[in-house]
């Protein structure tokens, strides 16, 4: 007789019910401020590239395309920072319905507890490897090629106030315009003729017209004066009341250099190729210092649930801001040491592994003691009770304040 491995009852894949409960309910908040937030970053970026690029020629076109490269690079931004927040109202909500008193009643540790949530950190680890390490270097690179494109694709026969057409051979700029860009006052243009010719054109007024090729627009000058050099390298002056000109609208012209020439373009497995390579153009402590930043961010990431336990625990006795605030501040400290960290090994300061490392250990080791120091008492730590007597301080303060002023009413 063959034996059958039976799973046991109320587990699938080796999840528990609990596991499968609370991985439950944090992935539709994580989502959810995922998303959120991700939007929020690339319409603030797209608003701000539509006005870089508001001379471009189909601008609308340029700015989905680098608005689209910027989706990794703000996905490993929002990441943590939705985690943490789904994580803080899992476990104050588990912890407001005193679900976790229950299961703390019935034999379950902290730590058992907590156990699905690096679980999950530690697949978003993996999700942050996959981004930083492979995703985000293409996006960067394909960014910057598209920027280049913009740089060097003319001007789609539209100026506005204050703004400058600049091309290799054309300078042009207003000091007024219609909503259109196509009515223009006080125009001023510096151009270099086919014939090598220097040429300076000043109109009180001048209308656009886009040729229905698109390939050259007219400009149509009232009173104005225009400079021209003649082929002797003379100067001749001309007054005119109305004046046609053309200028070309250009195409976008040489590609951008290839991938790799700065080490933020560069995947892991590139970056752990030049780290040992004799031949690389990059700076070895520059590769290294962008190598193990990278690695240290997704590292971080399990670590998260072990500070978000303890704040969401204490958050129970009405203290949720000083929480999340503490818990900001702590990511924000966390990104800037790492970035202080590279600005550190790529000035040959301090040797890369240390640089990145030892803000690493100094936030992961402080998640583990926050978490260690809460399981006997959960929701209690040294920092919670700190923010709980500034919190108690300021309304005190506040008490006696509101009464100094009943009183002198």
């Amino acid at each position: 007789m063959s034996a059958t491995k039976t799973t046991p009852k109320g587990r699938r894949f080796g999840l528990s019910l609990i596991d499968r409960y609370v991985l439950r309910l944090t992935t539709g908040p994580m989502l959810a401020c995922l998303a959120v937030t991700l939007v929020a970053l690339l319409l603030e970026r797209a608003l701000r590239l539509l006005d870089l690029l508001s001379q471009s020629s189909d601008r609308f076109g340029f700015v989905v395309q680098l608005t689209g490269q910027l989706v990794p690079h703000y996905f490993g931004l929002a990441l943590p920072v939705a985690f943490f927040v789904a994580l803080f109202i899992v476990i104050t909500k588990l912890s407001d319905g005193s679900e976790i008193d229950a299961l703390l009643a019935s034999g379950v540790s902290l730590t058992r507890l907590a156990a699905p949530f690096v679980g999950l950190g530690v697949l978003l680890a993996i999700v942050s490897i996959i981004v930083f390490g492979y995703a985000q270097p293409y996006s960067r690179y394909a960014y910057r090629a598209v920027m280049h494109a913009v740089a060097t694709a003319g001007w789609n026969g539209q100026l506005q106030a204050g703004a400058f057409v600049t091309d290799e051979n054309l300078i042009m700029t207003a000091d007024q315009a219609d909503p259109q860009g196509q009515r223009l006052e006080r125009l001023f243009i510096r151009r270099i003729t086919p014939e090598k010719r220097e040429e300076v054109i000043t109109a009180q007024s001048a209308d656009l017209h886009v040729a229905d090729d698109r390939a050259t627009v007219t400009l149509i000058l009232h009173n104005g004066r225009r400079i021209l050099q003649s082929a002797t390298g003379d100067f001749s002056i001309l007054q005119f009341e109305t004046f046609t000109t053309k200028a070309p609208l250009a195409g976008s012209s040489a590609l951008l250099r290839a991938r790799g020439g700065d080490e933020r373009e560069l995947t892991l497995g590139e970056l752990a190729e030049r780290a040992t390579s004799h031949n690389s153009l990059l700076p070895r402590a520059t590769v290294l210092a962008e190598l193990y930043a990278r690695l240290a961010r997704a590292i971080f990431l399990p670590f998260l649930p072990l500070i978000a336990f303890p704040l969401g625990l204490a958050a129970k006795r009405g203290r949720r801001a000083p929480g999340l605030i503490f818990a900001g501040v702590l990511l924000l400290a966390f990104q800037h040491s790492l970035q202080l960290g590279q600005s550190l090994a790529e000035a040959g300061h301090v040797p890369a592994f240390a640089a990145i490392g030892t803000p690493l250990i100094l936030f992961t080791g402080f998640g583990v003691w926050m978490f260690v120091g809460s399981r006997n008492r959960p929701g209690e730590t040294p920092i919670s009770l700190f923010m709980a007597s500034v919190t108690d301080g300021c309304g005190r303060a506040l008490g006696a304040l509101r009464l100094k002023r009943g009183a002198s009413a």
